[in-house]
């Protein structure tokens, strides 16, 4: 186990990321407190997901930058070393071939840092909104 020095949280891992402290309450505050260098990134997936998707709510839902309409439609996440991008599995399936420059695994798409493609981030959330591919809120 390992605790951070800062909050004395407990991890499995090794200097877990996580929040120290109180959780941020809207996405821009996630974004601002990420590194510095992060988060240039993380502000272009937002404005990208906003143009996509206009009528969705921006909302922080598992501690993450969510867009949400009467369900989780996607969510995005500063890591170490890339971007957490979480349209479901069926979104990683359906663009499979459009995904083949990036680590994917279930539901994720791991964008590493200066290689966001917002056409692309775009695309994948209008489908995931289009077909309601989206979890149910619970």
């Amino acid at each position: 186990m390992w605790k951070c020095p800062k909050c004395g949280k407990e991890f499995k891992n090794t200097n877990q990321s996580h929040f120290c402290g109180e959780k941020p309450k809207t996405i821009e505050e996630y974004i601002i407190r990420q590194d510095a260098e992060k988060q240039a990134d993380l502000f272009l997936i937002r404005q990208a997901l906003r143009q996509a998707l206009p009528e969705a709510e921006e909302r922080i839902s598992w501690s993450m930058p969510t867009y949400w309409k009467k369900h989780n439609i996607l969510h995005f996440a500063a890591s170490k070393k890339h971007i957490g991008f979480y349209p479901g599995p069926e979104a990683v399936v359906e663009f499979k071939e459009e995904l083949k420059k990036y680590k994917v695994d279930k539901g994720t798409i791991r964008i590493p840092y200066g290689n966001v493609d917002t056409y692309l981030i775009q695309k994948i959330a209008r489908w995931c909104w289009d077909t309601e591919n989206h979890e149910a809120e619970t």
